[in-house]
C-alpha cells in the first residue's frame, strides 16, 4: 500500500455518442473485453463487473502472444449512473471517472493515483492509450 499524497494523473476523451451509450460501453463486460487494453498486440479476454458501491470488478489484460498478462481490478466506492464511477485498486490507489453529457457527445475524464514503479508520463501514456481505444470502440459501435 502506498503512503503520502500520490500524484494524480488525468486522461480524457470526448466520444461522439450520448452518455447512456458511453456508460454502457464503459461498464458492461461484453464491451470491456473489446477495448480495455492499450495496443493492438494486447487483448482483454475476460471481464467481470459488479457495478455497485462495494461491488468488485476485474478484467484480464494479456499480450496476444501470451508473453505477459495481468488482472486489473478493484472495489467500487461510488457509482452514479451516467455521471461518475470511483473505485479503489487492490494496492490502495484510487480512480475516478466522470461522464459529462454534451448532447450527442460525452466527455470521459479519468483521474488516477500514479504508482511509484514507473514514470508518471509512461503511466499517463498507457492510460490515455486505453482511453483512446475506448473512444475508437465506442464510436464505431451501435
Amino acid at each position: 500500500m502506498e503512503t503520502g499524497n500520490p500524484t494524480k494523473v488525468t486522461v480524457e476523451a470526448t466520444v461522439r455518442k450520448p452518455v447512456e451509450k458511453v456508460w454502457e460501453y464503459w461498464t458492461e463486460p461484453q464491451h470491456i473485453t473489446k477495448w480495455s487494453f492499450a495496443s493492438d498486440d494486447w487483448h482483454a479476454p475476460f471481464a467481470e463487473n459488479d457495478l455497485r458501491v462495494g461491488g468488485k470488478f476485474v478484467s484480464r489484460m494479456e499480450a496476444k502472444d501470451g508473453s505477459f498478462g495481468f488482472d486489473f481490478g478493484g472495489v467500487y466506492d461510488e457509482v452514479r449512473t451516467n455521471e461518475l464511477i470511483s473505485y479503489t485498486l487492490g494496492d490502495g490507489r484510487t480512480v475516478s471517472i466522470t461522464f459529462t453529457s454534451l448532447g450527442n457527445e460525452t466527455k470521459v475524464s479519468e483521474t488516477f493515483d500514479a504508482e511509484n514503479s514507473n514514470p508518471v508520463e509512461m503511466q499517463k501514456a498507457g492510460w490515455q492509450a486505453i482511453m483512446d481505444n475506448f473512444k475508437k470502440y465506442a464510436e464505431r459501435s451501435n
